[in-house]
This record gives structure tokens, C-alpha cells and sequence, in this order.
């Protein structure tokens, strides 16, 4: 503990500033401005050294928090991302898109501001990178054995890497056209910039691991030649069957998925030959009166992807009621706190319109033009129509963002023929194996729609089981045991 009255001396927590908004919405660069480091050292010195440190029950990976919090209090930059990466294969990721359970279970919560973990820990990367400390980790030792990862999002990037370092000969298979799963093309630029993806997929190919993008297994190659090819195979193709709204005018033209909408403004980004001759992707909100269906971080994905667009208006939908300012009572510490959140995007403009349900869209020639909603309050457990809140509103574009419901399972699921749980997901054992041997999964695909650092921390899990399966022993870490996760 460098400074143990740290915590006392600095009260306030100091987190980075976003950029103006007006200056913000007309790029597709992240909202935050730098961090100086004696700004982030000081707010590393908040953290206690707690002899029971919670944030490492908050974290699924087991972030040595405290450790890495003191040594760059100490300012040991090179120490402190050795023990980043001893738990987190990719902190700059979390460091951005983690929404810091860790931060929700910080003692110094109970009766302050919590410590910013996820700053410090972004911070410690990024400064890594700078100095040219991530470097390739090739194996010592070749095992000849093959494996294949199915799904290039954070668990199937954390499984490889993994399995890699072990001495394993691993592909990785993405359907997609460019590597990173929902990394690439389900998170916007402005939330974070695919350089970050693509700097940490230069080491991985360096240390040896092949990546097949364009593939889509269960199609292209089939179950049965997965199989014969590879000596153990890691379904990490995430929960992308999405929860959709089967109300009259769904068929409209203009009502889409928010995984049918993102990509594209990703992909423009790219440079991709995706605009038309006014500059638009096929989906575009730009002059639109946009109505987005689901509250929760999609929902806000798409918020700030149509802001950037020029959207003429924009409604953002949540049939749960507003959250509390504060903590709810039903969320005491250390849990994660049910509280009213404004992200970047909601800063940005746009109505969040609670407790409301949508029961029709209305259209015209076949064109989306608004739809019907009404309030709801929930009784009972089920959400009941508040009578005389009837209203009807413009709209040119809805966006359907209410989450996923589990993995796809026609293709390569229903191939490999391995068994399911009563929620859809992949059923998996404590090494993370399917009911049919040398498969393993790991990630969504097998818990259900969840966090980045649950998808990195079962991909590392997963890649001790398969260690094991293939050698008879590993000594791989897995900070985890397969636990389901509640779907919303």
C-alpha cells in the first residue's frame, strides 16, 4: 500500500473528461480527453489494500486490483502491467467496455466514491503499448496438437491466445469479414477504436495464431470436418440470436435489428465500399426520426451511432421504470447497483422514455412511419397496460435493441448434436466441455448474454479445460467455474 492515508487525503474521485459534444458528434473517435498521470496517480493512491479485497469477488477474472492500483502510485508502469496481464489478456478492452463490477464491490464505495479501477487499468495498457512493453509471447514448447476456435469475440480471442501461448497449433474461424466478433462490428468506433483490436491481433499472429476470417462454420466447413481436422474444437460464436418484437407492422420496411444497423457505420469507418452516392450506409439515420427500442448498452449504441448520422430526432424505449439516482435497496454493496446511468451517447441528446410498451408499428406502401405505445406499470411480476396512456409517434426508423436470447442453433450446433440447457445455451461441464468430446465451449454461447470480462475470463477457463483434455494436465490459470447467468 504506498500512501495508506491515500484515501483520506484525496476524497474526490476524478474520472477523465468527454470531449465537447458538438465536437464529438462530428467524428467517430472516443469521447474521452487523455488522463494526466499524476491525475491517475493520485486517484490510485485512494485504494486501501483492503485485507479482504472485494473487487476481486466483483471481477470475474481476478484482477489483482490492489496490486496494480499500488504500483503505479509507485510509479512501476512496467511491474504493473505484468500483473495486468497475469489475470486480463486484453485490458484495453475492458478497460473500455467493462461496465467495473470491480468498482461496484470497492470498500472505499461503502461511504465514498469508489476507486477508478477501470481508468487505472485502461491507463496501464495504453501506457504499455506506448512503450513498447506488449510484445509477442511465442511458445517454448510445440505440442503438435490442434485446436480450433469457432468465434473471434473476446472469449474466442481469449481462449486462442491462451491455448497458443500452451504450444498449441490454434485457428481461429470468423464469419464475419474482419476478425473481433462484436468487438468489431456490435461496439461503435467512438466507444472504442479498432486500432486496439487490431495492434493486440498483430501480437497473437506473431505468437503463432491463425485466424480464418470469412469462414462460416457449420456452412462453409462442416461439423463433421471440424472434427476430423482439429484435436479439440471452442465454440465461442456468442448469444447472437436476437430477442425480437413480434407486433402487427413488424414486417415494415425500417424496423430493423440493432445488429442489422451497427455494423454498417462500423464498416464505413473501415473505408469499406459501403456508402451510396450521398455518402449514407444502407441503414442510415441521417434525417430520420429514430425511435430505439431497449434501454441498455445496444440501445445506447445505437443512440450515438445516430446522433453521429444526423438523425432529426431520436426516442430511446425502456419498458422498465427509471431507475433510482442512487444504489436501489435491492442492489446493496457489493453488488452491482441497479442506479439511473447517463452514458456518452444519452449526454449527447435524445428522449429516454421509460416505462412504456410499443404494441404496433404503423406504416404506409409498406414504409415503417411510426408506431403505437402506451405506459406500463408492473404488478405482480408482469408488466400491466396503464389505462388513457395511449399515444402514437413519428417515425422513420426503429431500432430494435432488446438484447439476445442465446446462441443460433441451427448449423453448427445442431451438427456437433451437443446438448442444451433449458435457457438454449450450450450445456458445458467444470473444465468448460460440451457433452460431446474435445468440444468446449465458453463465452455467451454457453452462459448466455453477459459482460466482456465474464466472456474473457470463461475464455481462459475454457483453454484449461482443453489444455488438460489434450495433455492430461495444464498449467493454464482458470479463474473460473461455468456459472449461469441470468438473461434479460
Amino acid at each position: 500500500m504506498g500512501d495508506p492515508s491515500g484515501f483520506l487525503k484525496i476524497t474526490a474521485r476524478e474520472t477523465p473528461v468527454r470531449r465537447p459534444v458538438d465536437l464529438r458528434l462530428k467524428d467517430w473517435k472516443e469521447v474521452y480527453e487523455d488522463f494526466s498521470q499524476d491525475t491517475l496517480e493520485k486517484q490510485a493512491s485512494r485504494c486501501m489494500d483492503c485485507g479482504i479485497p472485494f473487487c476481486h469477488n466483483g471481477c470475474p477474472l481476478g484482477n489483482l486490483i490492489p496490486e496494480w492500483n499500488d504500483l503505479v502510485y509507485r510509479d512501476r508502469w512496467r511491474d504493473a502491467i505484468e500483473r495486468l496481464h497475469a489475470t486480463n489478456n486484453f485490458p484495453e478492452f475492458t478497460g473500455r467496455l467493462c461496465p467495473a463490477p470491480c468498482e461496484a464491490s470497492c470498500v472505499l464505495g461503502i461511504n465514498q466514491d469508489p476507486v477508478t479501477i477501470k481508468q487505472v487499468e485502461v491507463e496501464i495498457i495504453d501506457n504499455a503499448f506506448d512503450e513498447g512493453w506488449v510484445v509477442p509471447m511465442p511458445p517454448h514448447v510445440i505440442t503438435g496438437k490442434k485446436v480450433a476456435v469457432v468465434g473471434s469475440g473476446p472469449a474466442g480471442l481469449a481462449a486462442a491466445q491462451q491455448l497458443t501461448r500452451a504450444g498449441h497449433d490454434v485457428t481461429v474461424f470468423e464469419r464475419a469479414d474482419r476478425i473481433g466478433g462484436l468487438l468489431r462490428y456490435g461496439i461503435p468506433e467512438f466507444k472504442m477504436e479498432k486500432r486496439h483490436i487490431d495492434r493486440r491481433l498483430a501480437q497473437m499472429e506473431a505468437e503463432g495464431t491463425k485466424f480464418r476470417a470469412g469462414v462460416n462454420v457449420g456452412v462453409d466447413i462442416s461439423a463433421d470436418q471440424l472434427r476430423a481436422d482439429f484435436d479439440a474444437v471452442v465454440l465461442a460464436g456468442g448469444a447472437t440470436d436476437w430477442r425480437d418484437l413480434p407486433i402487427p407492422g413488424r414486417q415494415f420496411e425500417g424496423v430493423y435489428q440493432a445488429m442489422e444497423y451497427l455494423p454498417w457505420a462500423n464498416k464505413a469507418t473501415h473505408g469499406d465500399p459501403v456508402l451510396d452516392e450521398n455518402g449514407q450506409p444502407p441503414i442510415t439515420a441521417k434525417g430520420k426520426k429514430v425511435v430505439i427500442i431497449g434501454g441498455g448498452d445496444t440501445g445506447a449504441d445505437c443512440l450515438g451511432t445516430a446522433h453521429r448520422q444526423g438523425a432529426a430526432s431520436i426516442h430511446q424505449f425502456e419498458i422498465m421504470p427509471r431507475p433510482p439516482e442512487t444504489r436501489a435497496d435491492s442492489t446493496p454493496w457489493p453488488t452491482y447497483p441497479l442506479m439511473f446511468r447517463v452514458s456518452s451517447a444519452h449526454e449527447e441528446g435524445g428522449e429516454r422514455v421509460f416505462s412504456v410498451n410499443t404494441e404496433k408499428f404503423v406504416g404506409h406502401e409498406g414504409k415503417v412511419t411510426g408506431l403505437r405505445a402506451h405506459e406500463v406499470v408492473m404488478k405482480g411480476g408482469k408488466f400491466e397496460k396503464v389505462d388513457g396512456t395511449d399515444f402514437e409517434l413519428e417515425a422513420d426508423l426503429v431500432l430494435l435493441a432488446m438484447g439476445f436470447v442465446g446462441p443460433e442453433k441451427p448449423g453448427l450446433l445442431t451438427d456437433l448434436g451437443v446438448d442444451l440447457t433449458d435457457r438454449g445455451n450450450v450445456a458445458r461441464d467444470n473444465e468448460f466441455g460440451t457433452s460431446v468430446p474435445g468440444v468446449f465451449v465458453a463465452g455467451d454461447m454457453g452462459r448466455g448474454q453477459s459482460l466482456i470480462v465474464w466472456a474473457i475470463a470463461e475464455g481462459r477457463a475454457a483453454a484449461k479445460g482443453v489444455d488438460r483434455y489434450l495433455m492430461g494436465h495444464s498449467a493454464l490459470p482458470a479463474p473460473i467455474k461455468p456459472t449461469a447467468a441470468p438473461q434479460r
